[in-house]
């Protein structure tokens, strides 16, 4: 498999892992269902809205394995890409995100995340390289859900960061809080073929690659409003 299949594949799945919070397609897994169960069964009361998307400034979006007994251990991997001033969406920048904690805990979990980048700044600290702490000097907290749209956008808070979390496994949940994630410059020359920065990459200076199209069609499917 080439670089350039491995990105595709990365781009596939980080579009998969984006599907499980638009608005978008699980309002259409409700309606495919008749609507024969609650709202909330069907997660759509979980649902990014389709206000929050249209006004990202960027979107990292990153799957946690974290095991453990007694002490625990995490990592994850991902992609980051930010908002052209066009409007379109940048190239994507390889992350991911490690950590041990202790307590008593035993079993093993996967979360998939969606981090919303709402400002400028949060956009500045993924691309200058290095690590982004989350909750650190940027500041995080659980987004708006469910169908209420522009009104749940308007009533949250101003947080530089919005997460979203799904998890499957013993754990109650993996918290982003206090996690750092780190750009992958090693994946990222493996997949451009050529030593390249995520500043590069998040600003526009590389174009987007054909690749990531599979990511690109799902953020903007996210981002049409919903309709009946």
């Amino acid at each position: 498999m080439s670089m350039f299949d491995k990105l595709k594949q990365r781009a596939e799945k980080a579009a998969v892992d984006f599907g499980q919070f638009s608005e978008r397609t699980l309002n259409s897994a409700e309606q495919s269902l008749n609507k024969t169960k609650p709202e909330n069964e069907h997660g759509f009361d979980n649902a990014i809205p389709s206000a929050v998307l249209r006004n990202a400034k960027g979107l990292a979006i990153f799957t946690v394995v974290k095991a453990g007994f007694i002490w625990s251990g995490r990592a994850g991997s991902g992609l980051v890409v930010a908002r052209l001033p066009d409007g379109t969406w940048s190239a994507p920048s390889c992350i991911a995100t490690g950590g041990v904690g202790f307590g008593a805990q035993i079993g093993a979990d996967l979360t998939d995340f969606v981090i919303i980048l709402n400002t400028d700044e949060a956009v500045r600290a993924f691309a200058k390289g290095g690590n982004v702490t989350i909750g650190g000097n940027l500041s995080v907290s659980a987004g708006p859900i469910g169908a209420g749209g522009e009104a749940a956008v308007a009533a949250a808070s101003t947080s530089a960061i919005w997460s979203y979390s799904k998890s499957k496994g013993l754990f109650a949940g993996v918290s982003i809080e206090g996690s750092a994630l780190i750009e992958r410059s090693d994946e990222n020359k493996k997949f451009y073929n050529m030593p390249i920065t995520a500043l590069d990459l998040l600003t526009g200076k590389t174009a987007p690659p054909p690749e990531a199209q599979p990511l690109y069609d799902a953020l903007n499917a996210g981002i049409a409003e919903t309709r009946d």
